[in-house]
């Protein structure tokens, strides 16, 4: 019997209450798939256990001084506790990576017999309990060893490497894995490993901000970027070639995508907003949906952003089979200022991009993730979208009454409704993150998990917080429930909410 039982039986009072915006499960799609998502240096921990190598993330996490992920988790160890209670909650399907050291531990070359067990095994387990995998191939954790070969991601090098673990991937689990993305959040990822030096491998050019021991932010992120893409319509052609026909899959590329919109209604705040929506949106699907960059990006990056060649551009081009698009928050946009500076010829992403971000302090925006919606709807041919992270961060050891977040994902969810309604070709939701995981840029200070991490605990005890019952009770088909009737519920089912 289901953990959230109770909740089932519990919630039949509240369906006869009537809310205007009120939705279950049973308006989305049969097909549609509703799961959470996690990573594998964010979750396994285990780094040096079973023949794993150091990837650049390991690397980068010994001097950002917010911890490491060597324990994380330790899903390596906890995968079948952390599976069931994925299925108490009623997930349709888990989102994860692959570590590519754990699997392949010097980057290319002989296949870890260890490393294939665990990811056998836990594909196995998620299929076993009804819970579909969907897969990622890379989330931030090239092995080290081809950073120091060759630069990584600024060397093209890496397609073949990258093509060949997928290779892997393909042959030894795509009977069992329909869904594959190539890389995670891939123009956030060249933005803040190549330009900001925020996340890993760490390059930059050095500022007062970020010391990095090596980078060229004005050529590397485009760089990396281009090699992204080119990557990934390597490894989609290859398993159009020798998969797709017998394995029936789908092969897509993750972005991160703001909300953006402009501040004022002046004519120039609209254009820099659209200028702002060419470099984040349109650097990547630009190419994957017609083939080239924007026009903007040539015209302001020039000499600096590579060129595709007939041959790339074809095969880029039509190579993602859905988007997979990644959203916290939104932000205004206004026309830049120009600003005196020590350095006028120091061009980087957004000094290139021109435009003035402005955050904005509630973080339950839900009608700018609707706004990504319709945009990519009518600007891109309305690709297939799976939504692969969505969340709220709250501070971690707070409590397990998260009504804020409940209220989050009730809204986010119904936003991506109302896309879905107007025509938007969503087809799945994967909230991040299914339990409380080590984080990219606070590592264990803020949270985002619908289950508690007690990472004091040597157990590394997993307590489920008010979201998880909420999101079990939507799963299993009840009304959007008003955050105090699941609070009341989760009282009586889950103990004390302190921590």
């Amino acid at each position: 019997m289901k953990a959230f039982s109770l909740l089932s039986i519990c919630v039949v009072v509240v369906l006869a209450t009537s809310h205007i915006d009120a939705f279950t499960r049973d308006d989305f799609p049969d097909d549609f798939l509703f799961g959470a998502a996690t990573s594998a240096y964010q979750w396994e921990g285990a780094v040096d256990e079973d023949g794993r190598t150091p990837s650049v993330w390991d690397t980068f996490s010994a001097f950002d001084n917010i911890g490491n992920g060597d324990i994380a988790c330790d899903g390596y160890h906890k995968y079948k506790e952390d599976v069931k209670l994925m299925a108490e909650m009623g997930l349709e399907a888990f989102r994860f990576s692959i570590s590519w050291t754990r699997l392949i531990p010097n980057g290319r070359g002989p296949i870890n017999p260890k490393g294939l067990l665990f990811y056998r095994n836990l594909i196995k387990e998620l299929l076993t309990h009804g819970i579909k995998p969907h897969v990622t191939l890379y989330h931030y954790d090239l092995p080290q060893a081809l950073e120091d070969e060759y630069g990584g991601w600024i060397n093209r090098e890496i397609i073949e490497d990258f093509t060949a673990f997928a290779d892997v991937c393909f042959r030894e689990f795509g009977e069992d894995v329909k869904l594959w993305t190539t890389v995670n959040e891939a123009n956030i990822f060249a933005i803040g490993a190549y330009s900001e030096g925020i996340l890993p491998p760490g390059h930059c050019s050095t500022n007062k901000f970020v010391n990095c021991s090596t980078g060229n932010s004005s050529t590397e992120p485009y760089i990396a970027g281009h090699n992204i893409l080119l990557a990934h319509a390597s490894v989609s052609n290859l398993y159009r070639l020798k998969y797709k026909s017998k394995q029936r899959g789908l092969v897509g590329l993750a972005m991160y995508a703001y909300g953006l919109f402009p501040y004022t209604n002046s004519k120039e705040d609209k254009i820099a907003t659209q200028r702002a929506k060419d470099f984040f949106f349109g650097w990547m699907l630009k190419p994957l949906v017609f083939g080239d960059y924007p026009d903007v990006m040539k015209r302001v990056v020039g000499t600096r952003l590579p060129v595709f060649s007939e041959e790339e551009s074809e095969q880029v081009k039509g190579s993602s089979d859905f988007i997979g698009i990644i959203h916290y928050t939104t932000l205004y946009i206004t026309k830049s200022k120009p600003a005196p500076s020590i350095l006028p010829s120091n061009r980087e992403f957004f000094t290139d991009m021109g435009v003035e971000t402005i955050s904005i302090a509630k973080k339950f925006i839900p009608w700018g993730f609707e706004g990504v919606l319709e945009y990519l709807k009518q600007s891109y041919n309305n690709p297939p979208i799976y939504i692969l992270e969505n969340g709220l961060a709250t501070k971690h050891d707070s409590t397990l009454q998260d009504t804020p977040r409940v209220e989050y994902i009730q809204g986010y969810i119904g936003a991506m409704l109302n896309a879905i309604r107007n025509g938007s070709d969503t087809r799945g939701y994967f909230y991040w993150s299914m339990i409380d995981l080590y984080e990219l840029l606070d590592g264990y200070k803020l949270s985002f998990g619908l289950y508690y991490v007690n990472f004091s605990d040597a157990d590394l005890k997993r307590s489920p917080k008010l979201s998880a019952s909420w999101y079990s009770g939507f799963l299993s088909g009840i009304v959007d429930l008003d955050p105090q009737d699941i609070t009341h519920l989760h009282n009586h089912s889950s103990g004390s909410s302190s921590l």
